[in-house]
């Protein structure tokens, strides 16, 4: 079953915040409907402009066949969950709470029908305790985008001890149809796997400017040029084999003994938030922003994005190998 072959149906957003809005741009412009769900209509005003701005985005840049107020038109907004009775897929993109996103799953399961796929957005939770207490656990499964999710490929299809492969198989299948290059674990693991690799990489990045090793600066200036210069091209296992992996093996046992294992957050990290750093947003991170600063990293960010998804979808298509068992 391949996602070019599959009917996309309505699908509900629950959670319109930055994540959700990108998320239902992403599905309109796979040709869903879309219904997106709020706590609060009037506080959500502005929520489809900003959606139909991610569409125009995404035309100018190649990535919609059709005019974005045409596409928007696949798009509604509610406060009432019964609203989202025909949805074939209902995702939850609310704060990574638990007990927030459980009851919000528990709520759209009395509602939609019984083969309707409830998929959480998130980060890190185990879906095992998301499926607590519901009828049918087997058809909630974990969706991890990541942001912006109307422009990346990137996407992680996580089970839950109760999850039935089927609609794993189901989401896997559209995947591509969202324009994703997806991963579908095997068992469930706190954090997924680009989570947990990234946060060893953060931890170790603050604990070098901890120790005085080196600054911020030094540390992004080395990741961007060394890390960042292969990572869009190979995965670190296909880069070993490129290099060598008998040198990765001699380094591994000498240095591996000597990274940080804490299991605390950084000082680094507490010495911003609990100073109000929130980064570009308020301009006050590891690095100081101006507004105008702060904007034009914006900006640059996202034109990285869709040239950076360009290059990644060419070699997606490349030819591949089987997957060793």
């Amino acid at each position: 079953m391949s996602g070019e072959n599959l009917r996309p149906g309505p699908v509900a957003v629950i959670g319109l915040g930055l994540m959700g809005r990108s998320i239902a741009a992403c599905l309109l412009a796979a040709g869903h409907k879309v219904t997106g769900v709020t706590n609060d209509l009037e506080a959500s005003a502005f929520v489809p402009e900003k959606i139909e701005a991610l569409l125009r985005e995404m035309n100018q840049e190649g990535l919609l066949g059709e005019p974005s107020e045409k596409v928007m038109g696949g798009f509604r907004m509610t406060a009432n969950l019964n609203e989202i009775a025909d949805a074939e897929i209902v995702i939850e993109s609310v704060t990574e709470n638990l007990e927030l996103k459980r009851q919000l799953l528990r709520d759209a399961e009395r509602v939609v029908s019984a083969d309707c796929i409830l998929a959480s957005n998130t980060s890190a939770l185990p879906v095992s305790l998301l499926q607590e207490g519901a009828a049918h656990p087997e058809r909630i499964l974990g969706v991890h985008w990541d942001e912006p999710a109307h422009v990346t490929r990137f996407m992680e299809i996580i089970p839950g001890g109760r999850t039935a492969t089927e609609y794993l198989d189901r989401i896997a299948a559209l995947a591509p149809l969202w324009g994703k290059e997806p991963s579908v674990l095997r068992k469930e693991i706190r954090g997924f796997i680009t989570n947990r690799i990234s946060y060893a990489m953060f931890r170790e990045a603050c604990h070098l400017v901890e120790s005085g090793v080196c600054t911020v600066e030094d540390v992004d200036r080395s990741l961007r040029n060394d890390v960042g210069w292969w990572i869009p091209f190979a995965g670190p296992f296909r880069y070993m084999d490129l290099m060598g992996v008998e040198a990765y093996y001699r380094v591994m046992g000498d240095l591996l003994p000597d990274l940080t294992t804490e299991k605390g957050i950084p000082k680094l990290m507490r010495e911003v938030v609990e100073n109000g750093g929130r980064g570009i947003s308020n301009g006050h991170g590891f690095y100081q922003y101006t507004p105008e600063e702060a904007k034009a990293w914006e900006a640059r960010f996202a034109e990285f994005n869709y040239r950076i998804r360009r290059l990644t979808a060419e070699f997606a298509n490349a030819p591949r190998e089987p997957e060793k068992k």
